[in-house]
Protein backbone atom coordinates (compact mmCIF):
# COMPACT_ATOMS: atom_id res chain seq x y z
CA UNK A 1 0.00 0.00 0.00
CA UNK A 2 1.73 3.68 -0.69
CA UNK A 3 1.63 6.49 1.51
CA UNK A 4 -0.69 9.25 0.96
CA UNK A 5 0.65 12.82 0.53
CA UNK A 6 -2.52 15.61 1.46
CA UNK A 7 -0.86 18.63 1.40
CA UNK A 8 2.47 17.86 1.42
CA UNK A 9 2.01 15.87 4.81
CA UNK A 10 2.63 12.24 4.19
CA UNK A 11 1.13 9.33 5.65
CA UNK A 12 2.11 5.89 5.86
CA UNK A 13 -0.33 2.68 6.21
CA UNK A 14 -0.59 1.97 10.07
CA UNK A 15 -0.21 5.91 11.05
CA UNK A 16 -2.91 8.49 11.80
CA UNK A 17 -2.59 12.17 10.96
CA UNK A 18 -4.40 15.04 11.54
CA UNK A 19 -3.98 17.83 9.00
CA UNK A 20 -5.46 21.01 8.04
CA UNK A 21 -5.37 22.47 4.57
CA UNK A 22 -5.37 27.14 5.40
CA UNK A 23 -8.63 28.34 2.88
CA UNK A 24 -8.53 32.01 3.71
CA UNK A 25 -9.31 34.39 6.13
CA UNK A 26 -12.37 36.22 7.62
CA UNK A 27 -12.71 39.42 6.98
CA UNK A 28 -11.39 39.77 10.62
CA UNK A 29 -8.03 38.19 9.23
CA UNK A 30 -8.94 35.08 11.46
CA UNK A 31 -7.40 32.17 9.41
CA UNK A 32 -9.69 29.57 8.65
CA UNK A 33 -8.13 25.88 8.24
CA UNK A 34 -10.00 22.71 6.57
CA UNK A 35 -9.72 19.82 9.16
CA UNK A 36 -9.15 16.73 7.92
CA UNK A 37 -8.23 13.24 9.51
CA UNK A 38 -6.78 10.15 8.28
CA UNK A 39 -6.76 6.60 9.85
CA UNK A 40 -5.04 4.32 7.96
CA UNK A 41 -4.67 0.48 8.78
CA UNK A 42 -0.73 -1.37 7.82
CA UNK A 43 -2.66 -3.79 5.60
CA UNK A 44 -3.60 -2.22 2.04
CA UNK A 45 -7.12 -1.79 1.22
CA UNK A 46 -10.15 0.44 -0.05
CA UNK A 47 -9.45 3.92 0.72
CA UNK A 48 -12.62 5.72 1.94
CA UNK A 49 -13.89 9.16 2.22
CA UNK A 50 -16.52 10.28 5.13
CA UNK A 51 -17.54 13.91 4.85
CA UNK A 52 -20.16 16.16 6.35
CA UNK A 53 -20.92 19.64 5.91
CA UNK A 54 -20.95 20.30 2.18
CA UNK A 55 -23.83 22.72 3.25
CA UNK A 56 -22.89 24.36 6.34
CA UNK A 57 -26.30 24.21 7.84
CA UNK A 58 -26.91 20.38 7.93
CA UNK A 59 -25.37 19.49 11.66
CA UNK A 60 -27.13 16.08 11.22
CA UNK A 61 -24.18 15.26 8.58
CA UNK A 62 -21.52 17.14 10.76
CA UNK A 63 -22.51 14.94 13.92
CA UNK A 64 -22.25 11.65 12.38
CA UNK A 65 -19.43 12.01 10.48
CA UNK A 66 -17.69 13.42 13.78
CA UNK A 67 -19.10 10.09 16.02
CA UNK A 68 -17.60 7.64 13.29
CA UNK A 69 -14.18 9.35 13.94
CA UNK A 70 -14.67 8.88 17.42
CA UNK A 71 -15.61 5.25 16.46
CA UNK A 72 -11.98 4.60 14.70
CA UNK A 73 -10.24 6.11 17.46
CA UNK A 74 -11.81 4.50 20.18
CA UNK A 75 -13.65 0.79 18.95
CA UNK A 76 -13.05 0.04 15.62
CA UNK A 77 -10.24 -1.56 14.48
CA UNK A 78 -9.34 -0.90 10.99
CA UNK A 79 -7.99 -4.24 9.76
CA UNK A 80 -7.25 -2.68 6.14
CA UNK A 81 -7.70 0.16 3.98
CA UNK A 82 -7.81 3.54 5.47
CA UNK A 83 -10.78 6.38 6.08
CA UNK A 84 -10.10 10.26 5.36
CA UNK A 85 -12.64 11.80 7.61
CA UNK A 86 -13.82 15.50 6.85
CA UNK A 87 -16.62 16.48 9.48
CA UNK A 88 -17.25 20.27 8.40
CA UNK A 89 -16.69 20.68 4.70
CA UNK A 90 -18.12 24.02 4.25
CA UNK A 91 -16.85 25.53 7.78
CA UNK A 92 -18.15 29.22 6.25
CA UNK A 93 -21.54 28.00 6.07
CA UNK A 94 -21.75 26.32 9.49
CA UNK A 95 -20.48 29.70 10.95
CA UNK A 96 -23.60 31.74 9.92
CA UNK A 97 -25.95 28.77 9.98
CA UNK A 98 -25.98 28.80 6.02
CA UNK A 99 -26.78 26.25 3.21
CA UNK A 100 -24.27 28.16 1.00
CA UNK A 101 -20.91 30.31 1.12
CA UNK A 102 -21.26 34.08 2.02
CA UNK A 103 -21.70 35.22 -1.64
CA UNK A 104 -24.23 32.53 -1.87
CA UNK A 105 -23.03 30.17 -3.73
CA UNK A 106 -23.20 26.51 -3.37
CA UNK A 107 -20.52 24.22 -2.80
CA UNK A 108 -22.11 21.00 -3.74
CA UNK A 109 -22.57 23.19 -7.36
CA UNK A 110 -18.55 24.57 -7.87
CA UNK A 111 -17.03 21.03 -8.55
CA UNK A 112 -14.05 20.60 -9.80
CA UNK A 113 -13.28 23.78 -8.65
CA UNK A 114 -10.27 26.72 -9.36
CA UNK A 115 -7.85 27.63 -7.38
CA UNK A 116 -8.46 31.22 -8.14
CA UNK A 117 -11.85 31.05 -8.02
CA UNK A 118 -14.94 32.04 -5.68
CA UNK A 119 -14.46 30.47 -1.79
CA UNK A 120 -16.68 27.80 -2.94
CA UNK A 121 -14.94 27.13 -6.16
CA UNK A 122 -11.50 27.13 -3.75
CA UNK A 123 -12.59 24.55 -1.30
CA UNK A 124 -13.87 22.26 -4.25
CA UNK A 125 -10.75 22.36 -5.60
CA UNK A 126 -9.22 21.54 -2.80
CA UNK A 127 -11.27 18.50 -2.46
CA UNK A 128 -10.52 17.83 -6.10
CA UNK A 129 -6.95 17.82 -6.64
CA UNK A 130 -5.94 16.81 -2.86
CA UNK A 131 -8.54 14.23 -1.71
CA UNK A 132 -10.24 12.72 -4.70
CA UNK A 133 -7.03 11.10 -6.08
CA UNK A 134 -6.51 9.18 -3.08
CA UNK A 135 -9.75 7.91 -2.78
CA UNK A 136 -12.02 4.45 -3.84
CA UNK A 137 -15.00 4.98 -2.22
CA UNK A 138 -17.18 8.06 -0.69
CA UNK A 139 -20.19 8.83 1.84
CA UNK A 140 -21.56 11.91 1.34
CA UNK A 141 -23.95 13.17 4.53
CA UNK A 142 -26.47 15.35 4.09
CA UNK A 143 -29.91 16.00 5.42
CA UNK A 144 -33.32 17.71 3.75
CA UNK A 145 -33.55 21.22 3.41
CA UNK A 146 -34.80 23.92 5.35
CA UNK A 147 -37.68 22.72 7.27
CA UNK A 148 -37.64 19.87 5.25
CA UNK A 149 -37.11 16.12 6.76
CA UNK A 150 -35.83 13.04 4.82
CA UNK A 151 -35.98 9.38 5.74
CA UNK A 152 -32.41 7.45 5.97
CA UNK A 153 -32.11 6.98 2.55
CA UNK A 154 -28.77 6.65 -0.05
CA UNK A 155 -29.36 8.49 -2.94
CA UNK A 156 -27.09 7.51 -6.30
CA UNK A 157 -27.27 7.19 -9.72
CA UNK A 158 -28.19 3.81 -10.89
CA UNK A 159 -25.66 3.81 -14.11
CA UNK A 160 -23.32 3.91 -11.66
CA UNK A 161 -23.33 0.20 -10.90
CA UNK A 162 -20.48 -0.42 -8.79
CA UNK A 163 -22.29 2.71 -6.36
CA UNK A 164 -25.34 0.43 -6.64
CA UNK A 165 -24.09 -1.88 -5.09
CA UNK A 166 -22.61 -0.24 -2.35
CA UNK A 167 -25.73 1.53 -1.71
CA UNK A 168 -27.26 -1.92 -1.12
CA UNK A 169 -24.21 -2.82 1.20
CA UNK A 170 -24.79 0.60 3.15
CA UNK A 171 -28.14 -0.70 3.79
CA UNK A 172 -30.33 2.16 5.07
CA UNK A 173 -33.69 2.04 4.60
CA UNK A 174 -33.86 3.55 1.16
CA UNK A 175 -31.87 3.32 -1.89
CA UNK A 176 -32.77 6.12 -4.67
CA UNK A 177 -32.41 6.22 -8.40
CA UNK A 178 -30.60 9.85 -8.22
CA UNK A 179 -29.08 11.22 -11.25
CA UNK A 180 -25.62 13.13 -11.21
CA UNK A 181 -26.08 16.69 -11.36
CA UNK A 182 -23.49 18.90 -13.06
CA UNK A 183 -20.87 20.44 -11.10
CA UNK A 184 -21.62 18.38 -7.88
CA UNK A 185 -19.38 16.60 -5.55
CA UNK A 186 -20.32 13.13 -6.52
CA UNK A 187 -20.51 13.63 -10.42
CA UNK A 188 -16.84 14.86 -10.38
CA UNK A 189 -16.30 12.07 -8.59
CA UNK A 190 -17.85 9.77 -11.05
CA UNK A 191 -15.76 11.36 -13.42
CA UNK A 192 -12.56 10.33 -12.12
CA UNK A 193 -13.79 6.88 -11.29
CA UNK A 194 -14.74 7.18 -7.87
CA UNK A 195 -18.01 6.17 -6.05
CA UNK A 196 -19.26 8.97 -3.63
CA UNK A 197 -22.34 7.93 -2.14
CA UNK A 198 -24.90 10.81 -0.68
CA UNK A 199 -26.26 9.80 2.84
CA UNK A 200 -29.99 11.62 3.41
CA UNK A 201 -31.12 11.91 6.47
CA UNK A 202 -33.50 14.14 8.95
CA UNK A 203 -33.65 18.27 8.43
CA UNK A 204 -31.17 20.94 8.64
CA UNK A 205 -30.50 23.28 11.37
CA UNK A 206 -31.95 19.77 13.30
CA UNK A 207 -29.82 16.91 15.39
CA UNK A 208 -31.72 13.72 14.15
CA UNK A 209 -31.01 11.24 16.20
CA UNK A 210 -32.32 7.85 14.32
CA UNK A 211 -30.84 9.17 11.35
CA UNK A 212 -27.33 10.29 12.73
CA UNK A 213 -27.49 6.51 14.15
CA UNK A 214 -28.36 5.01 11.14
CA UNK A 215 -25.72 6.97 9.05
CA UNK A 216 -23.66 5.44 11.65
CA UNK A 217 -24.86 1.67 11.22
CA UNK A 218 -24.71 2.06 7.10
CA UNK A 219 -20.91 3.46 6.79
CA UNK A 220 -19.83 0.42 9.80
CA UNK A 221 -22.23 -2.08 7.07
CA UNK A 222 -20.74 -0.50 4.11
CA UNK A 223 -16.41 -1.00 5.68
CA UNK A 224 -17.15 -4.70 7.32
CA UNK A 225 -19.27 -5.27 3.42
CA UNK A 226 -15.65 -4.02 2.01
CA UNK A 227 -13.99 -6.39 5.15
CA UNK A 228 -12.55 -3.06 6.27
CA UNK A 229 -13.63 -3.60 10.18
CA UNK A 230 -14.67 -6.54 11.83
CA UNK A 231 -17.83 -5.08 13.45
CA UNK A 232 -20.77 -6.91 11.60
CA UNK A 233 -23.91 -4.58 12.31
CA UNK A 234 -27.63 -5.94 12.18
CA UNK A 235 -28.90 -5.55 8.69
CA UNK A 236 -32.55 -4.52 7.57
CA UNK A 237 -34.82 -4.45 4.53
CA UNK A 238 -33.71 -1.92 1.78
CA UNK A 239 -35.82 -0.98 -0.70
CA UNK A 240 -34.87 0.40 -3.82
CA UNK A 241 -36.76 3.08 -5.51
CA UNK A 242 -36.22 3.61 -9.24
CA UNK A 243 -38.50 6.82 -9.86
CA UNK A 244 -39.51 9.55 -7.03
CA UNK A 245 -41.57 12.11 -7.19
CA UNK A 246 -42.78 15.44 -4.88
CA UNK A 247 -46.34 16.42 -4.29
CA UNK A 248 -46.91 20.31 -4.55
CA UNK A 249 -49.27 22.33 -2.89
CA UNK A 250 -52.24 23.63 -4.80
CA UNK A 251 -53.24 26.23 -2.70
CA UNK A 252 -51.95 28.35 -0.10
CA UNK A 253 -52.30 27.95 3.40
CA UNK A 254 -51.82 25.79 6.78
CA UNK A 255 -50.52 22.49 6.00
CA UNK A 256 -51.15 19.64 8.30
CA UNK A 257 -49.67 16.11 7.38
CA UNK A 258 -51.56 13.08 8.37
CA UNK A 259 -49.17 10.48 7.32
CA UNK A 260 -45.51 9.90 8.55
CA UNK A 261 -41.97 9.65 6.97
CA UNK A 262 -41.04 6.20 5.77
CA UNK A 263 -45.16 5.19 5.61
CA UNK A 264 -46.08 2.99 2.16
CA UNK A 265 -49.23 5.27 0.78
CA UNK A 266 -51.49 4.15 -1.84
CA UNK A 267 -52.63 6.25 -4.77
CA UNK A 268 -55.36 8.46 -4.48
CA UNK A 269 -54.84 8.24 -0.47
CA UNK A 270 -55.41 11.08 1.72
CA UNK A 271 -51.56 12.46 3.03
CA UNK A 272 -52.55 16.11 4.46
CA UNK A 273 -54.79 19.21 4.38
CA UNK A 274 -53.99 22.37 3.65
CA UNK A 275 -57.05 25.27 4.96
CA UNK A 276 -56.93 29.04 5.05
CA UNK A 277 -56.32 30.48 8.60
CA UNK A 278 -60.37 31.05 9.00
CA UNK A 279 -61.30 27.34 8.40
CA UNK A 280 -63.51 28.34 5.65
CA UNK A 281 -61.97 26.37 2.94
CA UNK A 282 -59.85 22.97 3.24
CA UNK A 283 -58.04 21.58 0.05
CA UNK A 284 -57.05 17.84 0.38
CA UNK A 285 -53.55 16.59 -0.73
CA UNK A 286 -53.81 12.79 -2.33
CA UNK A 287 -51.28 10.33 -3.02
CA UNK A 288 -50.44 11.12 -6.94
CA UNK A 289 -48.62 7.45 -6.82
CA UNK A 290 -48.33 4.29 -5.12
CA UNK A 291 -45.14 4.34 -2.84
CA UNK A 292 -43.01 5.03 0.26
CA UNK A 293 -43.07 8.56 1.99
CA UNK A 294 -39.00 9.29 1.61
CA UNK A 295 -39.27 13.11 2.21
CA UNK A 296 -42.28 15.40 3.74
CA UNK A 297 -42.25 19.52 4.40
CA UNK A 298 -42.56 20.37 7.69
CA UNK A 299 -43.30 24.16 7.27
CA UNK A 300 -46.92 24.94 8.94
CA UNK A 301 -47.28 27.36 6.38
CA UNK A 302 -47.05 27.20 2.54
CA UNK A 303 -47.66 28.63 -0.93
CA UNK A 304 -49.05 27.51 -3.70
CA UNK A 305 -46.18 24.95 -5.69
CA UNK A 306 -44.33 24.09 -2.87
CA UNK A 307 -42.75 20.75 -1.94
CA UNK A 308 -44.50 19.55 0.43
CA UNK A 309 -44.24 15.13 -0.22
CA UNK A 310 -41.70 12.98 -1.38
CA UNK A 311 -42.55 10.07 -2.58
CA UNK A 312 -40.36 6.71 -4.06
CA UNK A 313 -41.52 4.10 -5.98
CA UNK A 314 -40.58 0.27 -6.23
Amino acid sequence: MKELIIHGVKVKPGEKANIEIPIAKLPTHTLIDLPIFIRSSPVEGPVVLISGGVHGDEINGIATAKKLLEAFDQELDLVRGTVIVIPLVNIYGFLSNSRTFPDGRDLNRSFPGSKKGSLASRIAHILSQEILPWIDFGIDFHTGGRMISNHPQIRVDFKDKIGLELAKAFGTHYVVHSKHIDKSFRKTAYNEKKHLLVYEGGESMRLDPYAIEEGISGTKRLLHHLEMIHAPQVSQTTLVLKDSTWIRAKASGIFSCIVQLGHFVRKGELLATISDPYGQVVVTVLASSTGHLIGVNNNPVVNVGDALLHVGEE
